[in-house]
């Protein structure tokens, strides 16, 4: 082998040896709720994997009450928002911090109707993943989870 050879040899496996031990090494922290009435729920609002978050789908729920606000997809839309931000001030981010969007509606033909609320607030475009499904906890019409980078 020639020298060049080697060197890039030593150059891969540098990265695969530190890419591994990185991997290895990173804690995985389960946040509690900063919501009392959801301190019991069987998942987390958020989980952290070094400087990346993972938070749980968000409804169009005042979560004083419990109940999903009145209004239609839109109030359900800037209510779900609400509660990301909310989740997100616990540990010091903001919707700027969001990479990754993924939105449930429970009928596509609120589509356009729900993108002018969530256009409003997601300012910085993030990677995002929107379909219909047959039916949403609380027979909402919006879930929406985010993955956030610090």
């Amino acid at each position: 082998m020639k020298p060049f050879h080697y060197a890039l040899l030593w150059l891969l496996m540098s990265g695969v040896i530190a890419t591994t031990y990185a991997q290895e090494n990173t804690d995985i922290i389960f946040h509690k709720s900063h919501e009392p009435k959801k301190q019991n729920a069987p998942y987390s609002d958020a989980v952290q994997a070094g400087n990346t978050f993972y938070l749980a789908g968000q409804l169009g729920m005042d979560q004083t009450t419990r109940t999903l606000v009145e209004g239609g997809i839109q109030a359900e839309t800037e209510q779900a928002i609400k509660n990301i931000e909310a989740v997100l001030g616990q540990h010091d981010l903001t919707l700027d911090n969001v990479v990754k969007c993924t939105v449930i509606l429970s009928d596509i033909s609120d589509f356009a109707a729900f993108n002018e609320v969530y256009a409003q607030y997601f300012t910085k475009k993030p990677a995002r993943t929107t379909f219909a499904a047959g039916g949403i906890a609380a027979n909402g019409k919006v879930e929406i989870d985010v993955i956030v980078v610090k």
